[in-house]
């Protein structure tokens, strides 16, 4: 979505449109490939079962384990490939995806601002732009915030010039013909301003430090909870002296600030290994309620798929919201989709295969 704005605006090419796509492949498929087992498994054993078929293989002397052996062993090589994917791959791919977005931009600066919307990602401006060609803008209005966010003054010119400096990696926006408005508290002040320059930076193509908690991979968040570990179980300020005379000495790091700051990254931690073994749980939980539905209709395996889906995925929106909360064991309750899921699935499963 993000790069095809930037293709009807004809700021990028179809070829990093293709590129940004590629990219973004392996973090879809982490919700993919899952959904996929799930759906798959409700419609053929839905069908299996209404046309008797489960039947004709009892009476064959095969029993239900057997016939669905290699069913779970492929959810099993499934889950390896989500893991592969969610633990490594995507993470890599998405940072990799922001990084060519930024190219794209730094690029093409005028990408920055598109066309008749108000931008707001800037920290003290509001920009709007009617029409851009090339570097010529027209018709612009920019707001000018300060620290409180309230509109101090406003620019409009009829048109601008954006010229992109590579050394500095910064935007610069110069209006001419204009006119400024001070907004003071209950008056305003209007004066002509014949040229006026903003002046705006670029983000860095690459800028791993910088890397979201949730873009990184299993290796580099257990590093950083390493390292966040390491940083609490340390003295707060180390022993030093004031000018040489005073000496202030360490605190010991409190027990909730070390918690808090350790609970993001232990969530994305557990979030990934859990995750990765949601093709199990689905195919385990899919074939007895494909069986026990007896129907061949491809909607209601559809329709059953999404319930279970919501229901799945409704543990991590709740354990993700929760990160910050570390009294809330948040870690954990990414787990519960799973154990009820394999729990429930291997019961009804038994169940099915004595032919209750």
């Amino acid at each position: 979505k993000e790069v095809l704005g930037l293709l009807v605006n004809r700021q990028a090419s179809f070829l990093a449109l293709a590129k940004a796509i590629g990219l973004l492949i392996p973090f879809v498929m982490v919700f993919a490939l899952p959904m996929g087992m799930l759906t798959a498994t409700l419609l053929v054993f839905g069908r299996f079962s209404a046309d008797q078929e489960l039947t004709a293989v009892r009476a064959s002397g095969v029993s239900l384990i057997a016939l669905v052996a290699p069913v779970l062993l492929l959810s099993v090589a499934c889950s390896a490939v989500t893991a592969v994917i969610n633990m490594q791959w995507a993470p890599q791919c998405r940072v990799a995806y922001n990084e060519l977005l930024a190219s794209i931009r730094n690029e093409r600066p005028a990408s920055f601002i598109p066309e008749r919307t108000h931008i707001t990602d800037f920290t003290n401006s509001i920009i709007y732009v009617r029409k851009i060609q090339g570097t010529n803008l027209e018709d612009v209005l920019i707001y000018t915030k300060d620290e409180s966010n309230r509109v101090e003054s406003y620019v409009q010119a009829p048109r601008g010039l954006l010229v992109f400096d590579p050394a500095r990696q910064e935007v610069r926006v110069t209006l001419f013909d204009g006119y400024r408005v001070e907004m003071q508290p209950g008056r305003q002040s209007a004066s002509s301003a014949s040229e006026t320059e903003f002046k705006y930076e670029l983000k860095p193509v690459s800028n791993r430090k910088g890397t979201a908690v949730s873009d990184l991979t299993f290796w580099q968040l257990w590093d950083k909870a390493a390292e966040l570990e390491k940083l609490m179980s340390a003295p707060l300020n180390r022993e030093r002296s004031l000018g040489g005379d005073t000496p202030v000495r360490a605190k010991p790091a409190k027990g909730p600030a070390r918690v808090d700051l350790l609970a993001p990254v232990r969530v994305q931690i557990h979030r990934q290994v859990a995750f990765s073994f949601s093709c199990i749980a689905f195919t385990m939980i899919g074939i007895p309620l494909g069986i026990r539905a007896h129907r061949r209709e491809t909607t209601f395996g559809i329709a059953a798929a999404l319930v279970l889906v919501l229901i799945y995925y409704g543990f991590f929106i709740l354990g993700q919201s929760l990160e910050t909360h570390s009294e809330w064991a948040p870690h954990l309750i990414l787990w519960i989709p799973n154990f009820i899921f394999q729990a429930v699935g291997g019961v009804l499963l038994w169940r099915a295969n004595r032919g209750v």
